[in-house]
């Protein structure tokens, strides 16, 4: 399976990008050390999604970073993407599995404990603990984990995890002292006037609290 490091993973949002075109905000978050990327496209057309795809696995392949492709398998399929993330009312897990093989990257999104709790029976190769904090990017998803409640996660859970919801400079050095095998960001680096120095600084936070497994 292709490997993958979940440290300081770019959610892509065209509509917090101020104008600026993706392959910009993408490869300016990569030279400030992005680990993983994941093409999220809620609105658009399918072309518009597969061309963005492939613009993005030619962007992304040399440099050796991960490109992950949000809920459509088709587009994953259709652009050899690394990976496909999935939510909880996406295709299932089996099927999803099934169709990409034991090459690809599956990730999925958990919203509750006991979201946490099956996803160790599942074939995926990583969580998505959403939302940690209430953020206007994610707005149909259930209460807030909040840091106790990412600790609780991350400690119940057998695969690795990304926290994602409301994560900036501020508090990505707390998110990742919850034990989080990393963080996932989309205005703290799209929205940013500098995205290289955005992510530059998103990943010293990030190196200064690595997870203590001795704690």
């Amino acid at each position: 399976m292709t490997s993958f490091d979940l440290s300081l993973y770019l959610v892509t949002d065209r509509e917090l990008s101020n104008g600026r075109s993706l392959s910009y905000i993408v490869e300016e978050a990569v030279k400030g050390g992005v680990t993983m990327v994941q093409l999220r496209e809620k609105d658009g057309t399918t072309r518009e999604f597969y061309e963005l795809g492939i613009r993005m696995k030619a962007l992304l392949d040399p440099l050796h970073i991960p490109l992950v492709i949000n809920d459509r398998l088709d587009i994953a399929l259709a652009v050899d993407a690394d990976g496909l993330h999935i939510g909880q009312s996406d295709m299932p897990w089996q099927v999803a599995r099934g169709i990409l093989g034991k090459n690809k990257i599956l990730g999925l999104s958990v919203e509750t404990m006991q979201q946490v709790e099956k996803a160790n029976r599942m074939d995926v190769d990583y969580i998505g603990i959403s939302p940690v904090f209430a953020t206007l990017t994610k707005t149909d998803t259930l209460q807030p984990f909040g840091l106790e409640g990412l600790k609780e996660a991350t400690s119940l859970s057998r695969h690795p995890a990304v926290a994602i919801g409301g994560i900036n400079l501020q508090n990505a050095a707390q998110v990742m002292d919850s034990r989080a095998d990393g963080i996932a960001v989309v205005s703290a680096i799209s929205s940013a006037d500098n995205p290289q120095q955005a992510a530059r600084e998103l990943k010293l936070a990030i190196k200064k609290r690595v997870p203590n497994e001795m704690e």
